[in-house]
């Protein structure tokens, strides 16, 4: 930068702070609209992301601090990539990378109101939560001592309903909780009310209700702590919000919702004239059927009366009956005691039959005849068996060596070897020799042995 014959030279960060304050200074506040691209959330709670429109782009940022302020609510929606936004921003420079950026303090899509979105999905957030599920909503009682409203004092909605109650049953006790009904205090006194009405004594169903109006007008009743105070409720609430065709949060969130303040009156409240008339078809229906019913006892009692005798002739002929009786069991007794004497007598009988003196006594006699009869089979046995070893005593004698030798022969054995010598060459000169007679044995020693001939005898 030249002035004159001087010349200024910047450092990068002198520059850009110069164009820091001249943006800032610019462009402190300016609305700005385009699409969202390249949103990060990171842990820092910040939201940073670029806002294009179809030929430019800039970054832009939304700082934590201005939710905690409550210039901006994170729950009224969210931002998604690709959402097309309006938002008010001042411009500012980030030094160190030398880039321009816009920090935002006011958000809302366009096309779609921010209160319509945060609508749509806070709904469906509640929704996936279980908030509306009809399982967990509790039933109207029938006929309540007391009802809560939750509105504002003023206005034809509390007219309408005390109104509507004092039409339908004039009695029933109506407990007010004031609040607004529009306006950014009306959520934290919507939610007080219910919950003071909790412990308020004995209320039996809360009525919460307000005249119509635009989105921004029900802003309350869309609200996630008012939604959440319903669901809490021990007492069941209807949602009386607007007209017919309005809906909210609250209207999903409540037990029932009725499409006007009037309406729920209607629904909370029964028409004291009609019970009355209900009360009186009951009573008339309990009294014929008192009537029908007392018809029928008097006939049954009647008909007792007709069958019912004399006392005295009843009781004679219970004492005939009781003496049949008697006389019968008496005959019965005889006839079981004969029966046992005679079944006694039998069993005595069978019993002296079967008693072990008299089966020891046969049992002995077959004994003593048994054992004659094994004694004789015994001693026949014997003499047989005798007979026959004598025999056989008598062939293995004739056939034992011992009979030959006893007719003057001998057996010759070969020492030590013990082999029976039946030829001379059997054995060896000097060689010792075992012979068996009829009676003892010698031992000898050969000294010679002659020709083997059929007419020669040897020497020993």
């Amino acid at each position: 930068m030249e002035r004159g014959n001087t010349r200024e030279i910047l450092s990068v960060s002198a520059l850009n702070d110069r164009i820091k304050m001249l943006l800032e200074e610019e462009f402190a506040s300016v609305w700005v609209e385009g699409e969202v691209s390249n949103l990060r959330r990171p842990a820092s709670g910040h939201v940073y992301f670029t806002l294009k429109d179809a030929k430019s782009q800039i970054r832009a940022v939304i700082f934590r601090s201005p939710f905690d302020r409550g210039r901006m609510r994170p729950a009224d929606f969210a931002l998604e990539e690709g959402m097309s936004i309006v938002c008010r921003a001042r411009m500012t420079v980030y030094p160190p990378r030398g880039e321009y950026q816009i920090i935002i303090d006011t958000i809302e899509p366009r096309g779609l109101g921010a209160l319509q979105k945060a609508f749509e999905q806070l709904k469906a957030r509640l929704d996936a939560e279980g908030l509306f599920d009809p399982a967990r909503k509790k039933p109207l009682p029938f006929l309540p001592a007391r009802i809560g409203v939750v509105t504002s004092p003023t206005g034809a909605v509390i007219r309408d309903i005390l109104t509507v109650t004092a039409r339908r049953f004039p009695s029933i006790d109506i407990l007010i909780a004031p609040v607004r009904v529009q306006g950014t205090e009306a959520p934290a006194e919507i939610i007080a009310a219910i919950g003071a009405l909790q412990t308020a004594g004995p209320v039996d169903v809360i009525i919460l209700a307000r005249g119509g109006g635009s989105l921004e007008d029900l802003a309350p009743f869309n609200d996630e702590g008012v939604a959440r105070a319903i669901a809490r409720s021990r007492i069941p609430v209807i949602s009386a919000v607007g007209h017919e065709t309005d809906f909210t949060i609250a209207d999903f969130t409540a037990d029932l919702r009725a499409s006007t303040p009037s309406a729920a009156a209607e629904l909370a409240v029964p028409m004291r004239t009609e019970l009355r008339e209900q009360l009186s078809e009951l009573r008339l229906r309990l009294i014929r059927r008192l009537h029908q019913q007392t018809g029928r006892l008097r006939e049954r009692v009647a008909d007792f009366q007709a069958r019912l005798r004399d006392p005295k002739r009843r009781l004679a002929d219970a004492r005939m009956t009781l003496d049949d009786h008697l006389e019968r069991l008496s005959l019965s007794v005889a006839r079981i005691r004969r029966n046992s004497r005679r079944a006694w007598s039998n069993l005595t009988m069978r019993l002296e039959q079967k008693h072990p003196r008299s089966r020891i006594g046969e049992n002995r006699l077959v004994l003593e005849g048994l054992g004659k009869d094994l004694r004789a089979a015994w001693t026949n046995q014997l003499r047989q068996a005798r007979n026959l070893l004598q025999g056989k005593m008598a062939l293995l004698s004739s056939l034992s060596p011992l009979s030959v030798l006893g007719r003057g022969y001998s057996i010759a054995r070969r020492l030590p070897d013990g082999l029976i010598l039946r030829r001379a060459g059997d054995a060896a000169c000097g060689q010792e020799i075992s012979v068996r007679l009829a009676a003892g044995t010698l031992q000898a020693k050969i000294i010679k042995i002659l020709k083997e001939t059929s007419d020669v005898q040897g020497e020993v």
